[in-house]
């Protein structure tokens, strides 16, 4: 009986792993396979056509110099290694049920036992999020093609700080895959 209930739990404990890791979101870049990214210093922004959300337009410019900044790249207007420009949408997307699933065990004497649970719960308000996508493209200046492009979105329900706080940790999840570190 006991590794019966040791195999559930280990079951249970497993399937709650697989579907906590299913949600969190990993962002997807591709690049030029024969580029050398290993010369790349310094690089500038090409700013893309003004848009209908300058807020985020700017949170986005300005979080790209920040994570670049901190990589220990360095921004320069004339003669720069690489520009990067960037686009993003915004999309509507149905708020999720929020069905959770609860794992649980205990023992009292010389008795145990395992249990689980679900709940849901149901969305209070708007019935939709917004979920924001951001593209990153890195280009060779010399030769105007694109090297690098790395996405990841988001989802928000307000603008303002959470969102800017949101902005920021998407570009760095980004630029954190730059530039490619290619297998040995």
């Amino acid at each position: 009986m006991k590794k019966c209930q040791h195999n559930l739990l280990i079951t249970l404990i497993s399937l709650t792993l697989v579907l906590l890791s299913a949600c969190s979101s990993t962002p997807k870049h591709d690049y030029d396979l024969n580029y050398d990214f290993n010369k790349l210093t310094s690089f500038s922004q090409i700013v893309p056509p003004a848009n209908n959300d300058p807020l985020s337009a700017n949170r986005i410019q300005l979080a790209i110099e920040t994570a670049l900044s901190k990589q220990g790249f360095i921004k320069q207007e004339t003669n720069p290694d690489f520009h990067v420009t960037y686009g993003f949408k915004v999309e509507d997307k149905p708020k999720d049920s929020g069905f959770s699933i609860g794992l649980g065990t205990g023992s009292w004497g010389s008795s145990g036992g395992a249990s689980i649970g679900t709940s849901v719960d149901v969305p209070v308000g708007s019935d939709t999020a917004k979920i924001q996508t951001i593209q990153i493209d890195i280009i060779d200046p010399k030769t105007n093609k694109l090297i690098w492009r790395g996405s990841d979105r988001f989802t928000f329900d307000e603008g303002g700080n959470a969102k800017a706080e949101e902005t920021n940790a998407t570009v760095a999840k980004i630029l954190a895959q730059f530039p490619p570190q290619k297998p040995n």
